[in-house]
């Protein structure tokens, strides 16, 4: 997954100019235009994502930026370990300081946590993904962090699938009504995701042809139900309160996809520092 430079330096542009305003007090009235080297060191353990990201804010501020070292993202970092070193305007990266810290420290939260789901479904088919609880404008690094962790990615947004909720299939009356009528309208990309509250409900999602299948806020006795129920007949998606749960036991119901909001809503950042050579 690649991410677009105009993307990112949109996002990048809308902070600093939340976190600067019009100028920086402490760095413009103190210091000098001169260079300097300086460096980020990972201060845990875990999944590294948004390097490139955090450099842009420094190149965005500071035409003279150099990286010198740096790792890539995905790397697996111990605390103490040198993540990037580099070079430049010392007042612009004081400035960029903060804004690329909270996107690395941000995103490589996501990434280690994600990580740490992948590893508990090992030695079983399910994967782990997202979902689009999201903070407001970052959801695409966010989802990117996931596929650096590991995890694979659920739909980007509404136009991406047709996912039939809860209040979705309450509002039109039936999962089969709802599904029939809406396939009549919809190109022939579009894949027909359904939630399910119980077996009854996968028995008719099943019968009416749905593509893929969520299993929500189910137990796993229910979950494994479902999935042998299923055989094969449509993707299956386990949802609903995952984090708070044994992933490895859901993981072991046969379900393909085991979603998670907390990854990318909730996600504890990863602990990162910036040091400025003396």
């Amino acid at each position: 997954m690649q991410l677009l430079e105009f993307y990112v330096d949109d996002i990048i542009k809308r902070a600093l100019l939340e976190d600067i305003n019009y100028i920086d007090v402490a760095s413009d009235y103190l210091l000098d235009d001169k260079q300097c080297s300086a460096y980020f060191i990972a201060k845990a353990e875990g999944v590294l994502c948004g390097i490139d990201v955090a450099m842009r804010v420094f190149e965005m501020l500071d035409p003279t930026f150099k990286v010198s070292e740096k790792l890539c993202d995905g790397a697996k970092v111990k605390k103490g370990d040198i993540i990037c070193r580099f070079s430049g305007n010392v007042r612009q990266l004081l400035k960029g300081e903060r804004t690329a810290l909270n996107l690395i420290q941000h995103m490589s939260g996501i990434a280690t946590a994600t990580n740490a789901l992948v590893r508990q479904c090992e030695g079983t088919k399910a994967t782990v993904a997202e979902t689009r609880k999201t903070l407001p404008g970052l959801r695409v690094l966010q989802k990117y962090a996931v596929v650096c962790g590991g995890g694979k990615n659920h739909r980007f947004n509404l136009s991406d699938c047709a996912m039939l909720k809860d209040n979705h299939i309450d509002a039109y009356g039936s999962i089969t009504g709802a599904v029939n009528a809406l396939r009549k309208k919809v190109g022939h990309t579009v894949k027909i995701e359904v939630e399910t509250r119980n077996l009854d409900e996968v028995k008719e999602a099943v019968a009416v042809g749905a593509e893929i299948i969520m299993l929500d806020n189910m137990s796993c006795d229910q979950m494994k139900q479902a999935v042998d129920y299923i055989d094969g007949r449509a993707v299956t998606e386990a949802s609903g309160n995952m984090g708070e749960r044994s992933v490895h036991e859901v993981a072991l119901t046969g379900v393909d996809i085991i979603s998670f909001g907390s990854i990318t809503h909730s996600v504890k950042a990863f602990d990162i520092s910036m040091r400025v050579d003396k």
